[in-house]
C-alpha cells in the first residue's frame, strides 16, 4: 500500500496514462476512484490495458493508429478464442526483468491481468449508461474466462513462506544485530552512512516487527498518528480507511529514540509531518517506500548471510509470532487490516511446531521411548 504522498504521485501518473486511453477506460478509472479503489491498483490496471490494446493492434484485431480511437464495440465483438490467444501470449512472452535477465510471467501475474480485464468488462456491461439508458454492450466475453487456479495448497504455501520469515528468537536477535553488531561489519564510509540513519531504520524495522504494519502504512505515518501512552498508531489502510493498531511497548521505545533525534538529525520543521524522513540537499523529505524496502533488504541480507527478506515477510513474522503467543485469528485480522478472515487464516499454517510435537508424542506412545534416546 502506498503512502498518501506516493498516492499523489501515482494519481499524476494515472492522469498521464489516461491521455492514451479510450473514453470508456477513462470513465472506468474515474468510477473506481470514486468507489475508493487504490491508485496503485488502478495504475496496474492501466498498464495491463496498455499491453492489451497494443496486442489487439499488433494482431490486427483492431486497425487503429492509437489506443484512444479503439471503440468499445471491438471489445463487445471479441470471441472467447481471442482472449485465450491473448492469455497464451501472456504465458509465453519473456519479460526482461533487468539488463540481460529474462523470465516468463508467473501464473499469479497472468491471473492478475485476467482479473483487471474482467473488472473492465464487468463495468462496461453492468455499470455504464448510454443515451438510451442502456449499458454500452451486454456481451461479456471475460465472464467465460476462468482464472488460473493455484497448484499450491494453503499448507504448502504456508510452509514455503515459513522458511523465509523470522521466528520468535530471531526477531529479537535481528533487532539487537541492528543496534549493536551491524555497524561493525561495514567499511568506514558505509558505517558513517548507517550511523546517520541508525535510529530511524531501527525504529522502522522494530515497528514493522512489532505491529505487522505494511510498508506503505509505515511510510505514511505522521506525528499526529502516534499515541505513545496507549502504544498505538493510526495508519491509512487500503481504500483510504484510517485504523488504529497496537504496537509492542519495546517497538514504541525504539520509535521514541528516533523521535528524540529526528528534528535535529534531518532538519525537520513544523511542516514536516511525516514521521520517517530522509535529508536531501539539506532539507527533510518523507522517506519513500522504495527506500524502506531497499534498507530492509540490505539489513536482512546482512543478518541472514545473503538471504534478504521483504517487508511483507516481516509482516508474516509478526503474524506468526502473534498466533504462537495465543493471539486470536479475529484480533489478528483487525491488527493486520485484512478484509477477509480467509486471508488471515493462512498464518495458522505458518508454524509446524504443534504438528511436530503431536507426531513426536504419537511416536513415543507407539514405541514406548523418546525417539531422541
Amino acid at each position: 500500500m502506498a503512502s498518501p504522498r506516493e498516492e499523489q504521485l501515482m494519481n499524476v501518473r494515472i492522469e498521464g496514462l489516461l491521455k492514451e486511453m479510450p473514453f470508456y477506460v477513462v470513465e472506468f478509472v474515474r468510477a473506481k476512484l470514486r468507489a475508493g479503489l487504490s491508485p496503485a491498483t488502478l495504475l496496474d490496471y492501466l498498464y495491463d490495458y496498455l499491453n492489451f490494446f497494443h496486442w489487439l493492434r499488433k494482431e490486427g484485431i483492431v486497425h487503429m493508429d492509437d489506443n484512444v480511437s479503439i471503440p468499445f464495440t471491438i471489445l463487445a465483438e471479441l470471441r472467447k478464442k481471442d482472449i485465450e490467444y491473448y492469455i497464451d501470449h501472456l504465458q509465453g512472452e519473456s519479460i526482461e526483468v533487468r539488463a540481460g535477465v529474462w523470465k516468463k510471467r508467473s501464473d499469479a501475474r497472468v491471473t492478475r491481468v485476467i482479473q483487471s480485464l474482467k473488472s473492465l468488462f464487468r463495468y462496461l456491461t453492468e455499470e455504464t449508461e448510454d443515451e438510451t439508458g442502456e449499458c454500452y454492450f451486454d456481451r461479456n466475453v471475460m465472464a467465460k474466462i476462468k482464472t488460473i487456479k493455484s497448484k499450491e495448497t494453503k499448507r504448502h504455501r504456508a510452509r514455503r513462506i515459513s522458511s523465509a520469515i523470522l521466528n520468535e528468537s530471531e526477531i529479537s536477535e535481528f533487532i539487537n544485530f541492528m543496534k549493536w553488531e551491524y555497524e561493525h561489519t561495514l567499511t568506514p564510509r558505509r558505517k558513517a552512512m548507517y550511523l546517520r540513519n541508525k535510529e530511524r531504520d531501527i525504529a522502522i524495522i522494530s515497528l514493522m516487527l512489532g505491529s505487522g504494519t505494511r510498508v506503505g502504512e509505515i511510510a505514511g505515518i505522521t506525528l499526529m498518528d502516534i499515541d505513545v501512552k496507549k502504544n498505538q498508531i493510526d495508519v491509512n489502510r487500503k481504500g483510504g480507511k484510517t485504523d488504529s493498531i497496537h504496537v509492542l511497548p519495546s517497538s514504541m521505545q525504539d520509535l521514541e529514540v528516533y523521535l528524540a533525534i529526528r528534528k535535529q538529525r534531518y532538519g525537520a520543521t513544523d511542516k514536516d509531518v511525516y514521521v520517517f524522513l530522509s535529508k536531501y540537499k539539506g532539507q527533510a523529505q518523507p522517506l519513500s517506500i522504495r527506500a524502506i524496502q531497499n534498507n530492509i533488504n540490505e539489513y536482512t541480507s546482512a543478518f541472514t548471510s545473503g538471504k534478504s527478506l521483504s517487508p511483507h515477510k516481516m509482516r508474516h513474522s509478526f503474524a506468526t509470532d502473534w498466533l504462537r503467543n495465543g493471539g486470536s485469528l479475529v484480533l489478528l485480522r483487525e491488527q493486520l487490516g485484512h478484509s477477509s478472515i480467509e486471508t488471515t487464516s493462512l498464518y495458522t499454517n505458518l508454524s509446524d511446531t504443534d504438528s511436530q510435537r503431536i507426531m513426536e508424542s504419537i511416536d513415543i506412545n507407539r514405541t514406548g521411548s523418546d525417539i531422541e534416546e
